[in-house]
């Protein structure tokens, strides 16, 4: 024993020495970080200044994973820092995040990944509350869900784009992992499941096998569902296992998705654009003309250029015509001259084309 501490003492006094280390370049780089903030205010004037830079983010994070050496994991290093970074960015100037509430959801889990736990993030009832929310400036950023990987696009946040005028600033994505929880010993017998329909989708071929017959109701989130489950016997929920923990609830079954690699992006909304980081993707709305070969005309100029598209989504235009909106994804920042050249392309034959944002690519 004596011989395994003589071992181990060597090592605990490089570790504090390390430590200390760490301390002090963390407060020195917390002092750079106050400096930036004062010079941005002092050279802002009557101008909106913006502190929070995600395409600055995404330039520190990609610099020091290519440079990681390890053990640590390119995805652990990343969290570290997010948190050093959403640290640094507090002392600058403290940042609330609206997102689609209650506490306990996916899109909390996305909100805090972005901006780390120093961010205040606020629980939204409903999408169109977050959108609210940050074009009054309640709130500097909103944080939304738009895309499952198994379920498909959310049309409410889609809708939501047609009407606002704010910009995509990030975008987040989350393996999504469900679980089924109830109150008390999870012994009583379930009459209802609650969840986001979504969720229940997500679910359907697990919850047909396991529990036939038991009623399914739609909430207006898993945060939700969860509160639910926590007040009403003989109830369950679909939500993350953070929402067990917040409500108090046993986890009786995990990882109950139908597809093992199911995942969930989120959108960050806010009334900045952003610059390029380097790997960027660019969102767009189009509406055309109710006629013949209007998609076709709207993506050619993307084919001549060579723009790789991400996604294409169409929604009714809401003008009572039959006319329809086109949500196009595509790699690149608007910025890039091909990327302007494809954008006066399309809107020779579009009659609207809106930059929703260019952002980074998400991360780990």
């Amino acid at each position: 024993m004596s011989g395994d501490n003589e071992k181990l003492q060597p090592l605990r006094e490089r570790i504090d020495e390390i430590d200390q280390m760490l301390v002090d370049l963390l407060n020195e780089r917390a002092q750079c970080a106050i400096d930036v903030g004062q010079i941005k205010q002092e050279s802002a004037g009557d101008e909106t200044t913006f502190f929070y830079r995600p395409e600055r983010v995404a330039q520190i994070l990609n610099k020091l994973q290519a440079r990681n050496k390890g053990p640590l994991p390119d995805e652990d290093l990343a969290r570290l820092f997010r948190e050093i970074l959403s640290c640094c960015l507090n002392l600058e100037e403290p940042v609330t995040v609206g997102y689609l509430g209650p506490a306990g959801t996916y899109t909390q889990a996305a909100a805090v990944k972005q901006f780390g736990q120093f961010a205040r993030t606020i629980p939204m009832p409903d999408i169109d509350e977050v959108f609210r929310e940050v074009e009054s400036g309640a709130v500097q950023y909103g944080v939304v869900p738009v895309e499952n990987s198994t379920e498909g696009m959310v049309n409410r946040t889609l809708d939501c784009f047609i009407a606002s005028r704010l910009n995509v600033c990030g975008e987040v994505e989350l393996p999504i992992h469900q679980c089924l929880m109830v109150q008390g010993d999870g012994t009583q017998k379930i009459d209802v499941i609650y969840s986001h329909a979504q969720s229940l989708a997500q679910c359907r071929v697990w919850l047909d096998h396991q529990y036939p017959g038991v009623t399914r109701e739609v909430a207006p989130s898993n945060g939700e569902a969860a509160k639910r489950a926590a007040a009403e016997p003989n109830v369950a929920a679909i939500a993350g296992e953070a929402a067990a923990d917040l409500y108090g609830l046993r986890v009786i079954h995990r990882n109950i998705e139908d597809h093992p690699d199911n995942k969930t992006r989120f959108l960050v909304i806010g009334r900045q654009k952003v610059g390029a980081s380097g790997n960027d993707k660019t969102s767009i709305l189009v509406s055309t003309r109710n006629e013949p070969g209007a998609l076709f005309n709207v993506l050619q100029p993307f084919q001549e250029h060579g723009i790789s598209l991400t996604r294409i989504e169409t929604r009714p235009a809401k003008s009572g015509d039959w006319s329809y909106v086109f949500f196009i994804d595509f790699d690149g920042h608007w910025q890039d001259e091909r990327i302007q050249r494809v954008l006066d392309d399309v809107r020779v034959v579009a009659n609207e084309v809106r930059n929703l944002g260019s952002y980074p690519r998400a991360q780990l």
